[in-house]
């Protein structure tokens, strides 16, 4: 198994994460997208499923399509709906294909949901028994929080639970988007003086779109804005706003232009920022679109075409 931890301690790692399409015409069109960020030269791709557990099958064969293209497939693993024996299972089944490398989350509760309906309730008691059942079979990331978990009563205590994920046997922390630069230095100092030495992989999430940027931010995630990310959110302000599927705006199409254009450079300037702390790794979600995707890698200076 190639270890990307090992892969961290020598370099800065490089990675995509995408999702499985609902839909076949999307599923279809996925092996071209993920051809087309290959030419980067990825350390590996992560691979979602949705709420609840759904779209489980297609995760497979997205996993598959990123092993045909000569990479590695990081599946992302909840333990929403999931029991011990159905987790063996399941876990089973990714090694019987290939897939050694897991990132173990409780994962976002499906709506109307109070728990995760399953037998363990944390992802610390779901690394802790994945490294019980099959050893150092798997490589396993978890999720870090530099804002602190939503559902988590402090960032001291999410901080806690991370060292926790640590002691049980996890590899390297994914972080959950962080646009607040200055809060992302104290938590990564924070976390270095509670004893986490694991290699920090940083999520970016690319700035394209004004309403799904709020929505990222405010729905499952309390994200903090910084003032440069909401100046562009207001110069480009779509009447009466971004959400509703006919706005009376006269300049939409300009604005999601200008947001767009601004937003991608926003985000190259947040991942020179995250470069400059040193960090183990840029794990950039992809949204499935690779030319945008692409540009920013470019911008960034990240990979050039192999």
């Amino acid at each position: 198994m190639k270890r990307l931890t090992e892969l961290m301690k020598r370099r800065t790692a490089f990675s995509f994460e995408l999702f499985p399409p609902k839909t076949d015409k999307g599923m279809e069109a996925l092996p071209e997208t993920i051809a087309h960020l290959c030419e980067f030269n990825p350390d590996y791709f992560s691979v979602t499923y949705g709420a609840g557990g759904t779209n489980v099958g297609k995760n497979m064969d997205v996993c598959r399509m990123v092993q045909d293209a000569g990479t590695i497939p990081v599946t992302h693993f909840t333990c929403i709906g999931n029991t011990r024996e159905g987790i063996k299972e399941q876990l089973q089944n990714y090694l019987d294909n290939g897939v050694t490398n897991i990132l173990a989350l409780r994962g976002d509760l499906p709506f109307g949901w109070t728990g995760t309906g399953g037998d363990f309730a944390y992802a610390t008691d779901l690394v802790a028994f994945v490294r019980k059942e099959f050893g150092d079979k798997f490589e396993i990331a978890v999720a870090g929080s530099p804002e602190g978990h939503i559902a988590c009563r402090s960032l001291e205590a999410d901080i806690a639970v991370l060292k926790q994920k640590q002691d049980n046997g996890a590899d390297y922390i994914m972080t959950q988007l962080c646009w607040d630069m200055e809060q992302f230095k104290r938590w990564l100092d924070a976390i270095r003086r509670a004893g986490i030495t694991m290699p920090v992989d940083v999520g970016v999430m690319p700035i394209l779109d004004q309403a799904a940027t709020i929505n990222m931010a405010l729905s499952r995630n309390g994200c903090v804005m910084d003032r440069a990310l909401c100046e562009i959110i207001s110069r480009n302000w779509i009447f009466p706003n971004p959400f509703v599927s006919d706005p009376y705006d006269a300049d939409v199409e300009g604005k999601k232009a200008r947001f767009k254009e601004a937003g991608m450079e926003y985000t190259v300037k947040q991942i020179d920022a995250y470069r400059s702390l040193g960090i183990n790794g840029i794990h950039l979600y992809a949204l499935n679109k690779w030319k945008d995707v692409s540009e920013i890698v470019r911008r960034a200076g990240m990979r050039t075409i192999v």
